[in-house]
């Protein structure tokens, strides 16, 4: 069974470019000769990721409804056509085995044309509670990949495969780099760390809720390894200057996430998908603050699904300023708390998503 022409289609978020990019380098491990072509949707973030990855990408001219009344939303009925026509004329010419969509706005008019064409389409949903384009998508779809449980109420049963996300490599193998790790960041190794992490551009409320708290942690012998982000990083540092910084190192962006993942022993994270899968395969204790700013609240189901098999500790986004770190104090001295944490999350780890993904396209094609 050979996989000669695939189009992957979707992005807009790391979230959604990241499993997009593992499937393909998957395939392409698999298969050399494949071809592959993304499509994506023009401005946005994929339009510069994917060819970095080394993949072609054609752009739609497509953007999501705006909750607000704006007038951009006038546009959208032209997009909606004109997206269909393109993405229509697209996969015509490239003639694919398979479509894999993978969120984001351009795999709605990618994946519905596919279906009308009698293309096989496979979903690959991230979170444990999908947003309505995949719903919807579902009905046509050949299969839908997911990383949760219990998603037969949102999709047909008989198509959903359980496959987990696909997740960066290089960042989830840790083993035996602890002591590199310690000395990489200049840390005491008889001292508690703690990793706070919010995303490439970073969070808000984690800076806000750590910030104020520095002297705090040092009382109780906790470092920490804290990821502020782009947007906040300057403000950081100018409410850090004037303080004794011992055991706190602030970063704008975390490069060898290996590292640190390695030397944490707790870990603060918001709650995106991807981020999750990650966590669940390091299994180390974690403490979910949830964003709020995310469509359909996706950030805080994901959470649950952990929080329920007490796999992991949810603060409210809301509550973070004031809860976040005396929450982390207690859970830095519950040992059997901790030891649960991690038995329980390491059960969900996934390692070898992008290889089941393929799979599943071997058997649709089969």
């Amino acid at each position: 069974m050979s996989i000669k022409k695939v189009i992957i289609s979707g992005g807009g978020t790391g979230g959604h470019i990241f499993p997009a990019i593992a499937i393909a380098n998957r395939i392409k491990k698999e298969f050399p000769k494949a071809e592959i072509l993304f499509i994506g949707a023009e401005g946005r973030m994929e339009m510069t990721r994917v060819p970095a990855a080394g993949y072609k990408i054609e752009g739609l001219w497509i953007s999501g409804f705006q909750r607000r009344i704006t007038i951009k939303n006038l546009s959208l009925p032209f997009k909606i056509l004109a997206s269909l026509m393109k993405a229509r004329r697209i996969i015509k010419n490239f003639n694919p085995d398979v479509v894999i969509g993978v969120g984001g706005y351009a795999s709605a008019p990618t994946l519905k044309i596919a279906s009308m064409l009698g293309i096989p389409t496979l979903i690959q949903e991230q979170n444990s509670y999908p947003g309505k384009t995949n719903k919807f998508l579902s009905k046509k779809a050949t299969k839908v990949c997911v990383a949760y449980d219990g998603l037969e109420s949102f999709f047909p049963a008989q198509k959903i495969e359980i496959t987990g996300n696909p997740v960066r490599a290089e960042v989830v193998q840790i083993e035996g780099l602890k002591e590199k790790g310690i000395a990489h960041y200049n840390l005491d190794p008889n001292k508690k760390t703690v990793l706070v992490v919010g995303g490439s551009l970073g969070a808000k409320t984690l800076n806000e809720s750590v910030v104020d708290k520095i002297k705090l942690l040092q009382e109780n012998n906790v470092q920490l390894i804290w990821q502020s982000g782009s947007y906040q990083y300057d403000e950081m540092l100018a409410k850090t200057k004037d303080l004794d910084m011992t055991g706190i190192v602030l970063t704008k962006f975390i490069n060898e996430m290996e590292m640190a993942y390695a030397v944490a022993d707790i870990i603060v994270s918001r709650a995106g998908a991807i981020a999750i899968s990650e966590l669940c395969i390091i299994g180390k204790p974690i403490v979910l603050v949830p964003s709020p700013n995310v469509a359909e609240d996706h950030q805080t189901k994901n959470a649950m699904a952990l929080v329920k098999d007490k796999a992991a500790i949810l603060v409210k986004d809301s509550e973070a300023r004031e809860k976040l770190v005396p929450r982390l104090m207690e859970l830095i001295n519950a040992l059997e708390e901790q030891k649960e944490l991690a038995t329980n999350i390491q059960k969900k780890g996934i390692s070898n998503a992008d290889e089941r993904i393929v799979n599943v396209i071997k058997n649709i094609l089969a």
